[in-house]
């Protein structure tokens, strides 16, 4: 089984629409986790209202910290973070620079949730 991890801040939009994708499209061959390195605690409801709309509950997440995750992964996928994401074993490193689509219209944010998942369905095939 792969391991991935998907990381931003805040672990609540852009890195939980990638390990929904993850699961969505890895099924039992990937095992999909998400973190921030600041957490907020919560998940995003455009995230959640977003992903509801293609059959996919993000309300079962939780927003977790880097602190909370262990162990090492075949991929590790930054989503823009910087110098704040924090370095993690992997065979494997990415940063997606994705813009953070929580203040985005809903077009906005629906090209940033289609777009992780593209990309998400091209990491899992490369594994």
């Amino acid at each position: 089984m792969k391991r991935v991890l998907f990381v931003c801040v805040e672990n609540a939009n852009r890195s939980q629409m990638a390990e929904a994708f993850a699961r969505i499209h890895g099924g039992g061959a990937v095992e999909a986790l998400s973190a921030g390195s600041a957490p907020s605690g919560r998940i995003n409801p455009k995230a959640v209202r977003f992903m509801a709309e293609l059959g996919y509950d993000l309300a079962t997440h939780t927003s977790k910290s880097l602190d909370d995750i262990d162990g090492t992964f075949d991929a590790v996928v930054t989503m823009g973070c910087g110098d704040r994401c924090p370095w993690v074993p992997a065979k494997r490193r990415e940063d997606w620079n994705l813009p953070d689509p929580k203040h985005m219209d809903d077009a906005g944010y629906r090209a940033v949730r289609d777009e992780i998942g593209a990309r998400v369905q091209r990491l899992l095939a490369e594994l």
